[in-house]
């Protein structure tokens, strides 16, 4: 059995599609693009397929991924195979949904969801100016403690998150504000930006939200699940 790992781009109006809903769309693209992907056994079949972290409904993203298990066995180059699976994916998938590279993997390996540790987002922020954000940054990281309360189980708790901001800062200003890059720890829980921004008095607010990449560690280094060189266009607002 292959195992074809994708890596995709979501963004425009598409990012209003929750996480279930693209999952429902990759399935109809797998049949329409005639991909043979194996089933699991049982009852009820579903096509094995899995997903990397799950995105935020509103959030936009070109580093998403899943790993899909094939019943056919790569044919030649198992590089130019598995870009031309993405080729006939990319052709039935809606706007806004792209593929942006593919490869086979081991499958014995960790999950996407246990193997990726952080993730890098780009947050547009409204109505500050470069002085004002740089300040809240310094404010944030010269703090020992980061708390936020969460819903886990039915209760409200409130959880340190400041060994999960990894880094954070200023990249420049935009039209509206200014622009944030954040390493955001995922484990044991990952912290979500719209947590970050509120984490601290004033909160700030994001205009826009995108996931630039997820890392996973490869002995001393820092490695994405996959590569890639394309990428969408500019952020879109979070909210129509």
């Amino acid at each position: 059995m292959t195992t074809l790992r994708v890596r995709f781009g979501k963004c425009g109006k598409v990012r209003f599609t929750s996480h279930r809903d693209v999952a429902r769309i990759w399935e109809r693209a797998l049949r329409r693009a005639e991909i043979n992907v194996a089933y699991t056994q049982g009852f009820s079949p579903r096509p094995r397929v899995s997903f990397g972290l799950a995105l935020a409904t509103g959030h936009e993203s070109q580093a998403e991924y899943l790993d899909v298990d094939l019943v056919d066995e790569p044919v030649g180059n198992h590089s130019v195979w598995a870009a031309e699976l993405g080729e006939r994916l990319d052709r039935v998938l809606p706007e806004g949904i792209d593929v942006l590279a593919t490869t086979t993997v081991d499958r014995s390996t960790d999950s996407l969801q246990q193997a990726v540790e952080s993730c890098t987002w780009s947050i547009e922020i409204n109505g500050v100016d470069t002085v004002q954000a740089t300040r809240w940054v310094e404010d944030l990281l010269s703090r020992e403690e980061i708390v936020v309360e969460r819903e886990r189980k039915g209760r409200v708790v409130s959880e340190d998150v400041r060994p999960q901001v990894l880094a954070l800062g200023v990249t420049g200003a935009t039209e509206h504000g200014v622009r944030l890059l954040a390493d955001l720890g995922t484990q044991p829980r990952a912290l979500r930006p719209v947590e970050l921004l509120a984490a601290i008095d004033p909160p700030l607010h994001a205009r826009s939200v995108r996931r630039m990449h997820q890392w996973m560690s490869q002995g001393s280094e820092r490695i994405e699940p996959l590569p890639a060189d394309a990428v969408p266009g500019a952020l879109a607002e979070v909210r129509a």
